[in-house]
Parts: C-alpha cells; structure tokens; sequence
C-alpha cells in the first residue's frame, strides 16, 4: 500500500520533514516513490514556507489509491485538498487486558487479607491452659539442676579462700624457722 508521509531529514533537534510517497513497508527515512512537498516545524505557523506542496502530483497519487498519514491529511486538510477529521479512539485511555487481569488479582488479594485479618479480631486464637501440676514439675526439676551448680559455686570460694591462705600460712612458717 501507498503512503503519502513525512521523512525526517535535519539535524539533531532541528527537525526538518519532506513529504513523500513511500510503500508502507519501507523505513521511514528509506526508500520513498517521489518527493512531493515539505515541512519545516521551525517556522512560525503562519509562514508560507512551513508546509510546500505540490497539490497536483498529490491529487494523482491519491486518485491512484495513496493513504496520507495523519500528520499529513491534517496539513492537506488546511489546503482544502483533503477532508481530515480527527481521530476518537475512546478506548485509547483504558488499559490493556494483562493490566486488567493484574488489578483483580491486587483486588483479590486485599480481600482476602482484609478478610483473615476481620476473621482474626472476631475469632482470636484459643489460649491453652495447662494443669498447675504439670507446670511445676519442670520447674522443680530446673530448682533441682541448678541446686547442686549453686553448692559447686559456693564452694569453689571456700576453696580459693583456702587456697589463698595456704601460701600465706607456708611463708608464716618458714619464717617462724628462720627466726
């Protein structure tokens, strides 16, 4: 299929666009059929140089089948050589199927959390009372290790104490010989 569309030429942003008749399949500074005009978004709007076009050779092509891109059709549009309307895509705002299936499942998740965390403050997990004796039982048996850890610490400072005392006793007696 024909196209009647803007190549870009210029340099880095400093656009500066021809118009061409180009096959739809061939890039977009490619290949082009024939030059028929072009287009300088520089200019001020009201410029005559801002848009050149060579009506005649664009009447054949259209007569011949060639679709004009928007851009284009809208420019023509201002010649009077094309009725351009403006398009309404009113689904163009709504989001895609894969978005849609992501924020039911977001949805679906926050119900379900909203509705374990209402299913947790009506129903509280039941608390669980152990009989008194069975309790006491592992903390006897705790007492009882730790009764024979308190009598070994008890006694090793007797027995430091005793041990500190001997060397003072040895040297008291040496020197009771001594003298």
């Amino acid at each position: 299929m024909l196209k009647i569309r803007l190549a870009r030429g210029g340099a880095k942003k400093r656009p500066y666009y021809s118009i061409v008749v180009a096959d739809s399949h061939s890039p977009r500074d490619g290949r082009f059929i024939e030059k028929v005009g072009s287009y300088n978004p520089l200019l001020k709007k009201d410029d005559p140089n801002r848009v050149v076009l060579n009506q005649e050779r664009i009447g054949e092509w259209l007569a011949k089948g060639a679709q004009p891109t928007d851009r284009v059709a809208r420019e023509l549009g201002k010649l009077g050589v094309v009725k351009w309307e403006a398009g309404n895509n009113p689904n163009k705002g709504q989001p895609g199927q894969k978005a849609k299936e992501r924020a039911e499942e977001r949805a679906q998740r926050e119900a379900d959390r909203a509705a374990a965390a209402e299913e947790a403050r009506n129903n509280p997990p039941p608390v669980v009372e152990e009989p008194a004796a069975e309790e006491a039982a592992p903390v006897e048996a705790a007492v009882e290790e730790a009764a024979p850890v308190e009598a070994a610490a008890e006694e090793a400072p007797a027995a430091e104490a005793a041990a500190e005392e001997a060397p003072a006793a040895e040297a008291a007696a040496e020197g009771e010989e001594q003298a």
